[in-house]
């Protein structure tokens, strides 16, 4: 079996993979790996990183996006959101971004990935999933980067918070929210006090 065919037999659909991954099957790996992107075996995501598509009634899906960042970090800890996401809190915000935020402890910039863009920001800690509470002090720490009425959005934030679980908020605020997130909910979390 020719060393290109045993490569070939290793791959599996749906899968992500470094050029890194595959170099232990094939002693011309980048050879190797032009071929099965000019036959239409991989798909070639951005410098270094491949995917072979599995097939469905609509053609060939996409790489699953926990998947492809995971790939390019080389690291399960991080958190996908999106902006789109604060539509869920109900709070008048409507706007819809083409924008995917990536929280990691090893990259910074903004990178395309499978004709995706990703936006890669380094931070000390953020959970492990997405939750109202979490979600509320991100849109805060990150209101001046979106296109809505700040003050709309602020005032109803506020509104939004004392209908919160207000221990989980106090965590969240406290572990990731920045001076102005501080701030904002300080006079609600205050008020538990009272």
């Amino acid at each position: 079996m020719s060393t290109l065919n045993n490569l070939r037999k290793r791959l599996r659909r749906g899968r992500v993979y470094r050029r890194a991954d595959l170099e232990r099957w094939s002693n011309s790996v980048d050879r190797h790996l032009g071929q099965l992107v000019d036959d239409g075996t991989l798909q070639k995501l951005s410098h270094g990183l491949y995917h072979y598509p599995k097939e469905s009634v609509y053609g060939l899906t996409p790489p699953d996006e926990a998947s492809l960042v995971r790939c390019f970090l080389k690291d399960d800890d991080f958190l996908i959101t999106s902006p789109n996401a604060y539509n869920s809190l109900g709070l008048g915000t409507t706007q819809l971004y083409n924008k995917r935020v990536v929280y990691n402890h090893k990259r910074h910039g903004e990178y395309e990935l499978g004709g995706r863009k990703f936006f890669f920001h380094m931070k000390p800690k953020f959970p492990k999933k997405l939750s109202p509470e979490f979600l509320l002090v991100d849109l805060v720490n990150n209101l001046e980067t979106l296109a809505e009425d700040k003050e709309m959005v602020l005032s109803k934030a506020k509104e939004k918070a004392g209908k919160l679980d207000l221990a989980k908020l106090r965590r969240i605020v406290s572990a990731y929210g920045g001076a102005k997130a501080k701030n904002v909910f300080s006079s609600v979390l205050e008020g538990q006090h009272a």
